[in-house]
């Protein structure tokens, strides 16, 4: 998908460069155009950049050279709050952003801190709960709930912010066909701009239409997800494999 004529894309990388304070170039010149409603899968083996690359889109980090803008709002310092409202990342462990005692306390914490509170917070926290399949989950206590629910958890406390962008940080690790079925459905059911970081690449294939694949800070390519990932010999090069069984048809 790409943005229509006069559409702004939802989020835009324009020779993106970045380096660490140790001297490590992690990112060298990355372009990216993400269209509204777009779910785009971000590959690359180890040490890639994927990370980094993430950690741009909210402004947690803040490139060295070139620019980031989240729909139509450059990430800099002035725009930060904002930025972090319409960027949900959803992290690979869920206890990084489970830390309170119940499962509606979790999800009311950051609308709360904008100021949200009585029957509109309750609200918010009942819908975000509603959208992942958790609603029943209200007053349990986090670490009580399996991997799978924790994750689904952990995406609710993104939405009950009102993203315009998630991003997804290893979504599939180490759930059990389920629990990836389940949050594959909430996933698409939601309509969101995505960009999902995996090494899983049938969960990307299943779950987006188009990728792109960094190796040493570079989009080294960019296309349909099926088609990149017939390639054999470019997934070799960059270190990626399929499944030995894998079918993609």
């Amino acid at each position: 998908m790409t943005a229509g004529p006069g559409e702004p894309p939802a989020l835009e990388l324009d020779g993106v460069h970045y380096a660490y304070p140790d001297g490590r170039v992690a990112l060298r010149g990355v372009d990216l155009r993400v269209a509204p409603g777009e779910r785009v899968a971000v590959l690359g083996p180890n040490g890639s950049g994927k990370t980094t690359l993430v950690l741009h889109c909210n402004g947690i980090l803040q490139a060295g050279a070139g620019r980031v803008v989240v729909e139509g709002l450059p990430v800099e310092q002035a725009n930060l709050r904002e930025i972090r409202r319409r960027v949900g990342i959803v992290f690979q462990d869920p206890d990084d952003q489970l830390f309170l005692p119940t499962v509606h306390r979790d999800v009311a914490f950051g609308p709360a801190n904008l100021g949200l509170s009585g029957g509109a917070l309750a609200v918010r926290v009942a819908d975000a709960l509603s959208a992942v399949g958790m609603a029943d989950a209200a007053d349990r206590a986090p670490h009580h709930l399996s991997l799978g629910q924790r994750r689904r958890v952990a995406l609710a406390t993104v939405l009950a912010m009102e993203p315009g962008i998630l991003v997804f940080d290893e979504p599939s690790a180490n759930l059990d066909p389920q629990a990836r079925r389940e949050l594959a459905g909430v996933v698409v059911a939601l309509g969101l701009t995505t960009l999902i970081v995996t090494h899983d690449l049938l969960y990307a294939a299943e779950l987006c239409e188009r990728a792109v694949i960094l190796d040493a800070g570079r989009v080294v390519a960019d296309g349909a997800t099926l088609e990149l990932l017939a390639d054999g010999d470019l997934l070799a090069r960059h270190r990626l494999e399929l499944p030995r069984l894998a079918r993609l048809t």
